[in-house]
């Protein structure tokens, strides 16, 4: 087995186990978050984070741009030209990291008008400029990590990654409970950053010493870097207002408690597709090396394996969340803070958008497409804040929710398919879409199925939601396996275990 296949699977499963240990430590977070503090202070954190993630679209794609830049220098092994890739990244990173500072702290004035509570809430100033430092440091180190990521290495930063997290929530979880204090909570947050983002800087200089070799790139390669970045620019800027706004709308429109409300429905669904896109991205490299050294008809056949697997993986997790997650919160957290169905609906909509797209846009990033399609993206964008602005000031919540659903299908969902099977693969597109109508008639027939299965088993206890969410499983998992039971993905899957 090669280094290249090694490494491979090793960032499939550090990351897996990752993002499973972050789901453990997520959950008792909250919890305990919640049991300290207020719900508010769960809707304040929600709405600075899209904040600041709005702010980072300084990095102008930056770090998409860095990775996709380090593939070929990488494969080729020429230390000199990588080295002088970390220097000028380094510089970038500088002033990407004092441009968002300074833009977080001219949105100081204007705290006010987005954050929405019924009473007024001391230190909000203090809370967002450590949310602020916290985001600033990423940028310190991440023109060096960039390299093990890129390089396969990638479990590297999750192995020390659920190090740290592990103390920080144990930390984070004493000092709540002695001090009650939502300041030393976030001031814990930022010390645990900062020592993690040296640790893993330390570790990649140690990896490819020779990065750290004052080495200038010539003004033509420095000419195509900028010319890269700015390719991303669009692209990086409309992805952000897709996903980093609902909050703040929720927020402005409806009202910052809410947020809070619905990111625990967010928490659970964002670490099921965490754990789902971290696999996909750890094949990102991979990717990058196929695109490079293969042609059309075996990337094809790679995209046709993710495919089936991710449409799989699709109906399984969708039925779970969409039949357990009411069920999941009442339980965990008790029936005040349910939400209504039709939020639900928005939110399991969304998810499924976010599984079935994954191996477009694991090529997306491994081939660069994301410079044919900016502009669409833009216009998803666009149509996101419109249409979520419209709905929401009409049925609050879910119609913030259903703008974004309604922006997707209306631009990205059917064109960014086509532009891969166009450029990268030479195939038509239609037996995609195809694939697609057929997967999304098997998840309504498993909608049915699960809704029969609810009427006679109700969920009282964690005893009888975990006898419902195994019966769900096992019906979803026997489903796809008889409906993909042929398929080029399961015949791999099956080979690849001794199945």
């Amino acid at each position: 087995m090669s280094t290249r296949t090694n490494n491979a699977i090793k960032n499939i499963s550090y990351n897996i186990g990752y993002q499973l240990l972050m789901l453990v430590l997520g959950f008792v977070n909250r919890t305990i978050f919640l049991y300290f503090l207020n719900v508010e202070y769960l809707g304040i954190q929600a709405v600075f984070k899209d904040i600041l993630t709005l702010l980072s679209m300084a990095d102008l794609g930056l770090i998409t741009a860095m990775t996709y830049s380090f593939y070929k220098p990488l494969a080729e092994k020429n230390e000199a030209y990588i080295s002088g890739l970390v220097h000028f990244y380094k510089k970038v990173c500088n002033v990407i990291a004092l441009v968002i500072f300074l833009g977080g702290l001219g949105l100081i004035p204007f705290l006010k008008y987005v954050v929405n509570l019924k009473t007024d809430m001391p230190h909000l100033t203090l809370y967002y400029l450590l949310y602020l430092l916290n985001t600033v440091a990423s940028y310190i180190v991440v023109y060096k990590t960039t390299v093990l990521v890129a390089d396969q290495k990638g479990y590297i930063t999750a192995k020390y990654g659920s190090i740290f997290n592990i103390l920080q929530n144990i930390v984070l979880c004493l000092f709540l409970w002695l001090t009650h204090n939502f300041l030393v909570y976030l001031i814990i947050q930022v010390f645990f950053t900062y020592i993690y983002n040296f640790v893993v800087s330390a570790i990649a200089s140690k990896e490819y010493p020779y990065i750290n070799k004052k080495v200038s790139l010539a003004k033509d390669d420095i000419r195509g870097l900028f010319d890269n970045i700015k390719a991303v620019f669009v692209y990086k800027t409309s992805n952000v207002l897709i996903n980093a706004t609902d909050s703040t709308l929720i927020s402005i429109i409806v009202g910052t408690t809410v947020v809070g409300f619905y990111s625990n429905y967010m928490l659970v669904v964002s670490k099921a597709i965490s754990l789902l896109t971290t696999v996909f991205n750890s094949l990102t490299a991979s990717l990058g090396n196929l695109i490079v050294e293969e042609g059309k008809a075996k990337r094809y056949e790679v995209f046709q394996i993710l495919q089936t697997i991710c449409s799989g993986l699709s109906v399984i997790v969708v039925t779970l969340m969409f039949f357990l997650l009411q069920d999941f919160i009442r339980l965990w957290l008790g029936k005040a803070y349910l939400l209504d169905t039709l939020v639900l609906y928005a939110i399991i909509i969304n998810l499924y958008f976010s599984v079935i797209l994954l191996p477009v846009w694991v090529y997306r990033e491994a081939t660069g497409l994301y410079k044919q399609i900016k502009y669409v993206m833009l216009g998803t964008a666009c149509s996101n804040l419109l249409l979520s602005i419209i709905l929401g000031h009409f049925i609050g919540l879910p119609g913030i929710l259903f703008g974004t659903v309604l922006a997707k299908l209306l631009t990205y969902v059917w064109y960014e398919p086509i532009l891969l099977f166009k450029q990268f693969f030479g195939h038509s597109s239609r037996s995609y879409f195809l694939e697609l109508l057929k997967n999304i008639a098997l998840l309504l027939v498993l909608f049915l199925l699960g809704s029969l299965l609810s009427r006679f088993l109700f969920v009282t206890g964690y005893l009888s939601f975990i006898c419902k969410a195994f019966l769900l499983l096992v019906l979803s998992v026997s489903c796809v396996y008889i409906f993909y039971r042929k398929s080029t993905g399961l015949r791999f899957v099956k080979a690849k275990f001794g199945l």
